[in-house]
């Protein structure tokens, strides 16, 4: 039997002197109570309680025994407790990871706000190293992981955090050299820039969107960044996330390509533990990342 549940009988009997009494305060019968005390007895070799037809008194190893059970019960009650606290409280470490290529953008800005504005929560950041298994950051420690895959696994909780846009560009001497693509089919013919686990563009949106397996690669990098100042030294024709392009798209050193014809954006989708309810630092964190995503949109600019 539960060596617990048997001192926790037998502890609320010493404090109330009956079967009876305890079995009320706990919310069981008399006899299971007695059980109790019966076979915590056979565990620890002793006789604890002295039965008559009237009451229940403690031997003089009882009476040991009931005040170290009462220390064991009430320290596992504390930290019981203070674990739950600690739960509902958004405090502690809490341990992210990403791939590269979202943290050096938009996400690094957003995680150093909320590290900010949360100074008690200790944040631990780390680029890279993900496995191709959805739940393994949890076996490494991580409290959140970030993916742009709508993955679906009942051993991992989503929340899509924030839309990631995207734009299909080149620089100015490499169109006045290859010249102005205007079919998502000439691809084929062009000097294309791609990320090493992005070598299939879609162009366009719904109906009207087609995909493009990239052959035609002069520049390849785990870094849009890298892809980016690649583009703007006019090495060839890059799909990369529109915020870090942004200045370089308004200043010129850019163009957008096939404007009539979108690249669809990216979902940011935050995975994190099972749990039916995340620790309280996991859901002050995730609701921060998504006002930060919504209160920071990309300015406007005209094409």
């Amino acid at each position: 039997m539960d060596r617990l549940l048997v001192m926790r009988s037998f502890v609320t009997v010493a404090k109330v002197g009956s079967f009876s009494g305890a079995a009320k305060l706990l919310g069981t019968s008399g006899s299971l109570i007695s059980r109790h005390v019966a076979d915590l007895e056979k565990q620890v070799g002793v006789r604890l309680v002295n039965r008559t037809a009237r009451s229940v008194s403690l031997t003089e190893p009882g009476v040991r025994y009931s005040q170290f059970a009462q220390r064991i019960l009430d320290e596992i009650d504390d930290e019981d407790a203070n674990l739950a606290e600690a739960h509902d409280r958004p405090e502690g470490t809490l341990s992210i990871i990403c791939p590269k290529w979202i943290g050096s953008l938009d996400l690094g800005d957003a995680i150093a706000a909320f590290s900010v504005a949360h100074p008690k929560i200790t944040v631990r950041f780390e680029l890279g190293g993900m496995s191709d298994r959805t739940y393994d950051f949890l076996d490494d420690g991580f409290d959140v992981a970030f993916h742009t895959r709508d993955l679906r696994d009942s051993s991992v909780r989503l929340k899509k955090i924030a839309s990631l846009p995207f734009v299909l560009c080149a620089a100015e001497s490499y169109i006045a050299a290859h010249g102005m693509l205007t079919d998502p089919n000439d691809l084929a013919r062009h000097d294309c820039l791609v990320h090493v686990n992005d070598p299939v563009w879609r162009i366009g949106h719904g109906h009207a969107s087609t995909l493009h397996k990239i052959r035609n690669v002069a520049f390849s990098s785990n870094s849009y960044i890298a892809l980016q100042k690649a583009a703007v030294h006019g090495r060839g024709i890059a799909l990369i996330p529109h915020r870090p392009a942004y200045d370089d798209l308004v200043s010129g050193a850019l163009r957008v390509l096939l404007p009539e014809l979108p690249v669809p954006a990216r979902s940011l989708y935050a995975i994190y533990g099972p749990a039916q309810q995340a620790p309280r630092k996991v859901e002050v964190f995730l609701d921060f990342l998504t006002r930060w995503f919504s209160s920071n949109p990309i300015p406007a600019f005209e094409l």
